[in-house]
């Protein structure tokens, strides 16, 4: 009897090492496949409605704009309405800039990764990917989730009709939800590399934490 206790726990660990196994190749398709997804197009444009609500589905605010996204590493994201505020990637550096306050923040592109995950959407290093899960939740709908527990932004969920992006949701570590829709989405031509470059402003105040 002690045998048979013995290879039934022999054979429970088993089988959950197997699903762990199982599970983690699942995981690691599901990251392949979306990096593959997102390498087909080198870029677009595209506007954007967004609607943010809090962790009970209260409407806190809408917002629009303009999205711009450039392999590797570029990125021009432009809210419109409605307050002016924009976010540019050159490649090395990510600009946060608020026109209101008169305020702009720098960040190396490879640490702002972290809790900027749309920037996953235009980089070619696939390390960028390693703190990070995905998982399919369809045929064209993908979450991915931080590794991270003190990550700002918990998961990014891309919704696509075929290669094309046409939704995203970002979830963040207050339980806030913005959730983006895109029109006139265009990868043909791409966006131009000088629409990437940022300029700093006279006068606002600069936080550089690269």
């Amino acid at each position: 009897m002690l045998k048979l206790k013995k290879l039934s726990k022999l054979s429970s660990l088993l089988f959950i090492g197997s699903l762990a196994s199982s599970f983690v190749a699942q995981a690691n398709d599901a990251k392949q496949q979306l990096i593959s997804k997102l390498e087909v197009v080198g870029g677009f444009s595209a506007n954007f409605t967004q609607l943010v609500t809090d962790a009970d589905g209260n409407e806190l605010q809408q917002q629009s704009g303009v999205l711009k996204v450039r392999r590797p590493n570029l990125i021009y994201w432009k809210t419109v309405e409605p307050d002016e505020t924009l976010v540019v990637s050159d490649g090395k550096t990510l600009w946060f800039y608020n026109p209101f306050v008169e305020q702009v923040s720098a960040f190396k592109v490879d640490t702002a990764v972290a809790n900027t995950p749309i920037l996953l959407l235009s980089g070619s290093d696939q390390s960028l990917w390693q703190d990070y899960q995905v998982s399919m939740k369809d045929k064209s709908s993908y979450t991915i989730s931080s590794l991270d527990e003190n990550a700002q932004v918990k998961t990014l969920d891309l919704s696509f009709q075929g290669d094309t992006l046409v939704a995203f949701t970002i979830e963040d570590a207050t339980g806030q939800f913005s959730e983006f829709h895109l029109s006139d989405v265009n990868s043909d031509p791409l966006p131009t590399l000088q629409q990437f470059t940022f300029t700093l402003p006279e006068g606002v105040d600069f936080d550089d934490q690269r």
